[in-house]
């Protein structure tokens, strides 16, 4: 129920069950044609197994319910795509572990749901953009520690929330969603001397980059949960200053919409309501950034818990900073600035 509350239509999708099943899926189907491309399996075998993969060859309910036997959802998973192609059952997961997959499915997801909240973040910017040129030498009463303080400018309040964003975005931007290839324990040693060309293949299918097997190294991780977290906490900001001016007494700002903020119990009332819903998401995400920084002590070659615990926490972080910069798109988008309550402010302050 609270899906669309706490993030946003499209991410909710690319992040949904249906969609790991997919990145797990197109995980395989590279693994195959990469095989193939270093002849360890033949060309016949990596277009089957593509194509089997290339279809919705499992339920996610079901996966997930038949995942809790082996701690990984890979096993019933390989198991389907061998049902599916008999003839080149021995040929399907070739040299691969089922961390390999997994980790490249959760860079997959990631890789696919980045966009959507790129995109809203360079909407909110837009917007204050706009706000600024219409706003910016507005004068405006500044608060330190909620009380009335030295004079300043619309252009200044704006302008910091879209410093913080711009910053968040190119934070975002800069962790590299690597594919994962080490076999066992790490070493490739299944794919003898063409371990490296097999990852590179498959990374390059999948639109990913490629790193050295990192199963128990998960920096990469942390980074990007942090990114994640940065822009979260950017967004939160802006919500938080957004509902502190919109509030009666201050009224600077007011979010308007024909059918939104309204009380079930004060007719009268509109509230900031997706100011409100963007803090709330982005309140969320401290504690899941902190769930993967936890996690990066793992043991040896495979962790037991810790690495698992990330699949549905970075799922999570991806649609809580997803719906606070969906939602907080909607709020500047209907935000009205009044220069008029800002001078009256200030002028108060003064007196």
């Amino acid at each position: 129920m609270f899906e669309e509350t706490f993030g946003s239509p499209a991410a909710v999708a690319a992040t949904s069950d249906a969609a790991w099943v997919r990145a797990m899926l197109d995980a395989e189907a590279a693994l195959a044609h990469a095989c193939a491309a270093r002849g360890l399996i033949p060309g016949a075998a990596a277009e089957a197994i593509g194509a089997a993969c290339a279809t919705d060859l499992v339920d996610p309910t079901e996966l997930s319910r038949a995942a809790v036997a082996s701690a990984t959802p890979v096993i019933p998973l390989v198991a389907a795509i061998r049902a599916a192609v008999p003839e080149y059952a021995e040929h399907v997961h070739v040299g691969a572990t089922s961390q390999d997959i997994v980790d490249t499915a959760m860079m997959l997801v990631t890789q696919r749901t980045r966009p959507i909240i790129e995109d809203d973040l360079r909407g909110c910017v837009d917007r204050l953009g706009d706000l600024l040129r219409q706003h910016g030498t507005a004068g405006q009463l500044g608060r330190t520690l909620l009380q009335p303080a030295e004079p300043m400018t619309f252009a200044d309040t704006a302008g910091g929330w879209l410093d913080a964003l711009e910053y968040a975005r190119a934070g975002l931007s800069r962790p590299r969603p690597v594919v994962q290839l080490g076999g066992a324990v790490g070493t490739t040693a299944a794919f003898g001397p063409h371990g490296r060309r097999v990852g590179l293949v498959m990374a390059e299918r999948l639109g990913l980059a490629y790193a050295q097997p990192w199963q128990t190294d998960r920096a990469r991780v942390a980074e990007l949960g942090a990114a994640l977290g940065v822009v979260a906490g950017a967004l939160g900001k802006v919500a938080l200053d957004v509902i502190l001016l919109s509030q009666a007494e201050v009224g600077e700002v007011s979010e308007f919409s024909a059918d939104g903020g309204r009380s079930s119990a004060m007719p009268h009332k509109r509230n900031p309501a997706r100011a409100v819903l963007t803090a709330a998401a982005a309140h969320r995400a401290p504690a899941l950034v902190s769930t993967l920084f936890a996690g990066m002590p793992q043991e040896l070659q495979r962790a037991a818990g810790r690495w698992q615990a990330e699949w549905p926490t970075l799922t999570d972080l991806l649609r809580v900073t997803a719906g606070a910069a969906h939602h907080a798109r909607a709020m500047l988008d209907n935000l009205r600035v009044r220069p008029d309550r800002m001078a009256a402010n200030l002028s108060a302050a003064r007196s």
